[in-house]
């Protein structure tokens, strides 16, 4: 579905598999954020077919975390000049676990991203992102910001009405109060979360926030 003129979204609304929302940026770089699980694409390469954009046209891929049903998508590109993207530190937490990957016959190779993410300014030919480094959920996690139409992509740092899990490796409960308080404040109008719903409005984007601080900091 479109969410605004230039920014899709791919919802997973199945309530037996597991796969993330997926979204895709429609400019002069087309971007693709969070794949999804490999077995689930279809759902996503359906949802470009749709929009007339073939997997081969996709410039950029950014990976909010590196939990498999946000990025194990990333291996279908390898063979394209498609270029994929994470925070070094999500890299970084990937490889100290890399011998228990391999033994589920898993290449970590096959994921490695072509640069990494910093705190700071992403431009990709006029579409000016800015990336927060907000780990909690995993210690490499991303949200990103686009200024010019007031929209946060969260992955799995908050949800509408939820926050992300911290009980799964590299998982900070206390870092993920601190992320989320940082994000609170910008001046949104979309939170396009990596699960569940959107969440539109800047009262209700102020809502969402006050929600998490009143009922789930006190279980952080």
């Amino acid at each position: 579905m479109q969410i605004i003129k230039g920014i899709h979204a791919f919802m997973w609304e199945s309530m037996v598999a597991n796969n993330c929302n997926t979204y895709f940026i429609d400019g002069p770089t087309r971007i693709l954020i969070d794949p999804g699980h490999i077995q689930h694409f279809d759902h996503v390469r359906k949802g470009l077919e749709n929009l007339d954009t073939k997997l081969e046209d996709i410039g950029l891929i950014i990976c909010t975390h590196a939990h498999p049903d946000h990025m194990e998508s990333v291996q279908l590109f390898k063979a394209m000049p498609t270029l994929t993207t994470m925070h070094e530190e999500e890299w970084h937490h990937l490889k100290k676990m890399e011998n228990h990957i391999s033994a589920m016959g898993i290449n970590l190779d096959s994921f490695s991203p072509d640069f990494f993410l910093k705190e700071g300014d992403l431009s990709v030919k006029g579409i000016d992102l800015n990336i927060f480094h907000t780990p909690g959920h995993s210690p490499g996690g991303i949200s990103i910001y686009w200024p010019k139409h007031k929209t946060l992509f969260t992955g799995d740092l908050i949800f509408k009405n939820g926050i992300g899990r911290t009980d799964l490796p590299g998982g900070d409960s206390t870092l993920l109060k601190k992320s989320i308080i940082r994000l609170a404040d910008l001046d949104t109008e979309w939170v396009l979360p990596g699960h569940g719903a959107t969440i539109s409005g800047k009262s209700e984007v102020k809502m969402n926030f006050g929600h998490l601080e009143q009922v789930w900091f006190n279980y952080l």
